[in-house]
C-alpha cells in the first residue's frame, strides 16, 4: 500500500522509517503546513511533499494517511482523509476524548475505511506472550493489576513547542501522553475497569497547564484491584522502564518495556523456560523513557503491518479504534475523579 504522513518531526521520521522497512508497502507522500518541512522529509526518501491538505488528499495513488500531529490535532486532518476516501492509522491517543473518537468512528464506517490507532507497545514479543497466559487462565482468579510509568521529562521538554502541556493539544500530561501505551496494555492484559478513584497533581514543571503525576486506585469488572502511576518528574540516569504487573491465585508476572522481571505461575508449562531465558529482563534501548527521540522504528513497523494485513483480509486490526477508546475513556474518567477530589468515577 502507498503511505502518506501528515505532520513532520521525530515521530514522522519513525514512521517513515517504519513504512520504508515494510514488504509491499513503500512511503508515497508526506504533509506539513509548512512546506519547508514537508519538504525535508520527502527529500530524504524521494516522495512528494505538500503543504496544502486538499491537494495531498486528492492524490488517487494515496491509500492509507497517518498521522503524526500533537495529540488535541488528530481530529481534522483524521476526518479530513477518512472524508478523502483514505485509510487513517493515528498515532496515541488516537484523540483527546471519547466524543471526537466517535465521531471519527462513525466517519469511517460511513466511508468504509478504516480508522486504527498507532499502540506500538503491544507488537513485541512478550507483550504476546503475557496475552497468552492471560488467555489461558493461568493467574487463576486475577487479583491485582497495574502499571507504573516513572519517566522523566526536563522543562526544555514542554518549552520546545507552544502544545506541549496544554489541554487543547495533549489532552492531559503524564497519563494521557506518556502513560498511555502501558494504560492500554493494562486494559488488553486484565481487562475493563469498573471504576476509578484519582489524584493529579503538577509538581516539578511550570507554565504547563496539565499532570506531571499522576495516581488512580482501579476496580476492575473482574473484581481485581489496581493501581495506575505515571509521571513525567521520576528523574533516573537511565530511565525507569514502564512496568505492568499482573497477579493472581495461582500466577503472577511483571513487565518491564519488553522483557519480564517476573515469570512465576503455580502450575508449570514446558515453554516457561525457553520464556524466561529469552524474555527476561535485560539492557532494552529505544524505548524513551527519559528521550522520546530514542524511540526505535520496529513496533510501529508490526502496528502498520497489523493493520495493513486486516485491510486486505477485511477483518478489523488488532489496534482499532474501539480498542485505541477505550485507554482514552479510562484516563478521562481518572482526570473527573481527579478534578471532584478523589471521587469514586464509575466507566
Amino acid at each position: 500500500m502507498k503511505f502518506g504522513i501528515i505532520g513532520t518531526g521525530s515521530i514522522s521520521r519513525i514512521h517513515a522509517q517504519a513504512i520504508t522497512a515494510m514488504d509491499g508497502s513503500a512511503l508515497h507522500s508526506v504533509f506539513n503546513h509548512r512546506l519547508a518541512s514537508a519538504e525535508k522529509l520527502a527529500a530524504e526518501y524521494g516522495v512528494k511533499a505538500f503543504s496544502n491538505i486538499d491537494a495531498f488528499l486528492a492524490d488517487p495513488e494515496l491509500e492509507i494517511v497517518t498521522i503524526a500531529t500533537p495529540s488535541g490535532a488528530h481530529f481534522a486532518p483524521a476526518m479530513a482523509a477518512l472524508k478523502a476516501g483514505k485509510h487513517v492509522l493515528c498515532e496515541k491517543p488516537l484523540e483527546i476524548t471519547t466524543a471526537r473518537i466517535d465521531e471519527l468512528i462513525e466517519t469511517a464506517a460511513a466511508n468504509g475505511k478504516m480508522l486504527a490507532a498507532i499502540l506500538n507497545r503491544r507488537f513485541n514479543p512478550a507483550m504476546a506472550t503475557f496475552k497468552q497466559a492471560c488467555g489461558q487462565g493461568r493467574f487463576g482468579m486475577l487479583t491485582s493489576a497495574s502499571c507504573y510509568v516513572k519517566w522523566f521529562r526536563d522543562q526544555a521538554y514542554y518549552d520546545s513547542a507552544d502544545w506541549r502541556g496544554t489541554w487543547a493539544l495533549d489532552g492531559g500530561g503524564a497519563l494521557m501522553n506518556q502513560g498511555i501505551h502501558s494504560i492500554d496494555a493494562l486494559l488488553y492484559l486484565a481487562g475493563p475497569v469498573k471504576s476509578v478513584r484519582a489524584d493529579t497533581a503538577c509538581l516539578a514543571h511550570e507554565r504547563i497547564e496539565v499532570e506531571d503525576c499522576g495516581i488512580a486506585l482501579l476496580e476492575f469488572e473482574n473484581g481485581a484491584r489496581g493501581v495506575i502511576e505515571g509521571s513525567t518528574c521520576n528523574w533516573s540516569s537511565d530511565g525507569h522502564p514502564a512496568r505492568i504487573q499482573l497477579c493472581g491465585t495461582e500466577g503472577s508476572v511483571f513487565l518491564a518495556d519488553e522483557s519480564f522481571e517476573l515469570w512465576d505461575f503455580k502450575t508449570p508449562h514446558p515453554e516457561d523456560a525457553e520464556i524466561r531465558r529469552t524474555l527476561t529482563r535485560g539492557n532494552e534501548t529505544g524505548l524513551g523513557a527519559n528521550d522520546p527521540k530514542a524511540i526505535h522504528f520496529l513496533q510501529h513497523q508490526r502496528n502498520f503491518e497489523d493493520v495493513v494485513n486486516a485491510i486486505h483480509e477485511g477483518r478489523a486490526p488488532s489496534v482499532s479504534a474501539l480498542e485505541a477508546r477505550k485507554s482514552v475513556a479510562l484516563i478521562q474518567a481518572i482526570y473527573q475523579s481527579a478534578t471532584a477530589g478523589g471521587e469514586r468515577v464509575f466507566l
